[in-house]
């Protein structure tokens, strides 16, 4: 069981619903079930939420299923299509983002734990 909740973004209301609801931080997460290297983002993503609760809500975006979510992510951020890929967005804005061998549980909590930092202030 996850200390976050992971919202399947579907279709594109599912997304603007998330980026919408609350505040504070979105992760997103574009994963490939058939490609290997995403299998082990998967993985990396799965260990951070597991841990202690993050300070973001979390969606996940399977690229295959829900190519029109994907694509309108980039479109709408500005932000290249990779997968596996994470984007940490705060307001209307990607703060942070990492593909392939950069989604490691580590390199997520760090970017967050700046985004504290840098709201503190």
């Amino acid at each position: 069981m996850t200390s976050n909740p992971v919202v399947d973004l579907r279709t594109l209301e599912d997304l603007d619903r998330l980026l919408v609801d609350g505040s504070g931080p979105v992760l997103l997460f574009k994963h490939s079930p058939t490609c290997g290297t995403s299998a082990m983002a998967h993985e990396e993503v799965s260990d951070l939420l597991a841990g202690a609760p993050i300070d973001a809500r979390v969606g996940l975006i399977l690229v295959r299923t829900a190519r029109p979510v994907s694509n309108a992510v980039a479109e709408r951020f500005g932000v290249r299509h990779e997968s596996p890929q994470v984007l940490l967005i705060q307001g209307d804005r990607v703060v942070w983002q990492a593909s392939h061998f950069g989604v490691t549980a580590d390199a997520i909590r760090e970017a967050i734990g700046r985004l504290g930092v840098a709201s503190a202030h």
